[in-house]
């Protein structure tokens, strides 16, 4: 019964490693870049041939993909340290009035269009790197503070965070040390979805060339710029558009894995404590 679940890890792990490796290292390995060459020819490094100004597009895989990649996980991380203490307040409080203070706003940017902010975002600046990142993660913190709020309520009501509060316990403990602990499967599956939807968002708005120049190497940019040779050199839109894919396709089986290792460990272990 356990290797299915082991195939599975281990086939997210290869799918996303491929991908991850690339960006992380690549730009290390990519070297200088050579001179440019025709449009759309084949030949090249790897064989993959030149890109829409003739570029190889080998070299610009090599370094296109740490700014999509970076991007994401930092406007995920961002959104995870604004949405868990706010989750956490809005739930443990018993103040009605804050939290209304608290999730209300949250509210009203949830009704807005994550793509949408992020462009009537870039038609009063040119955000860049950062901003994409900063953009993107307040577009996640509303869903993940209700998130976080929802899954912080169901663990606040239970008898053992009452018995806490009845003891004086503080509330960083009651909230970090029990609640925060009960709701990690929780919140562990959200991210890899959610990470999955900033790459998205992410390789989205360099799609439309938000924060980004249009000769950027980014693999989303190389998929947007060389499609009008799609059907000449089509390895200059593959071989990014294959790699943004296996990166959320292999984020998810990774965390489906291991939660459904880490759901399997719990159950064995509440098995054995239930036998006499």
């Amino acid at each position: 019964m356990r290797r299915p679940r082991t195939g599975r890890f281990a086939l997210g792990a290869v799918i996303v490693a491929v991908p991850l490796v690339l960006a992380l290292l690549g730009p290390v390995f990519a070297g200088d870049p050579g001179p440019r060459a025709t449009s759309f020819t084949a030949g090249g490094a790897l064989g993959l041939g030149t890109d829409f100004v003739g570029r190889d597009v080998w070299g610009q895989v090599l370094h296109g993909g740490r700014p999509v990649v970076l991007t994401a996980l930092a406007a995920t991380a961002l959104a995870y340290l604004v949405a868990l203490p706010v989750g956490l307040f809005g739930a443990l409080t018993r103040r009605r009035l804050l939290e209304e203070l608290l999730m209300r706003p949250l509210d009203v940017l949830l009704a807005i269009p994550s793509l949408l902010l992020i462009l009537l975002a870039a038609t009063v600046f040119s955000p860049g790197a950062v901003g994409i990142a900063l953009l993107v993660a307040l577009a996640n913190v509303p869903d993940a503070a209700r998130l976080v709020r929802a899954a912080a309520a169901e663990a606040a009501a239970r008898p053992a965070v009452e018995a806490l509060r009845m003891q004086g316990e503080t509330w960083w403990r009651t909230a970090v040390g029990h609640v925060g602990r009960s709701m990690l499967r929780t919140l562990a599956a959200d991210a890899g979805t959610r990470l999955t939807g900033v790459l998205y968002l992410v390789a989205t708005a360099a799609f439309l060339g938000v924060g980004v120049a249009p000769d950027a190497a980014d693999w989303a940019v190389m998929v947007d710029r060389n499609r009008t040779g799609l059907f000449v050199q089509p390895w200059a839109v593959v071989v990014p558009a294959v790699l943004i894919v296996a990166l959320t396709t292999g984020t998810n089986l990774l965390f489906d894995a291991a939660l459904d290792r880490g759901g399997r460990r719990g159950a064995d272990r509440r098995e054995k404590e239930a036998r006499p």
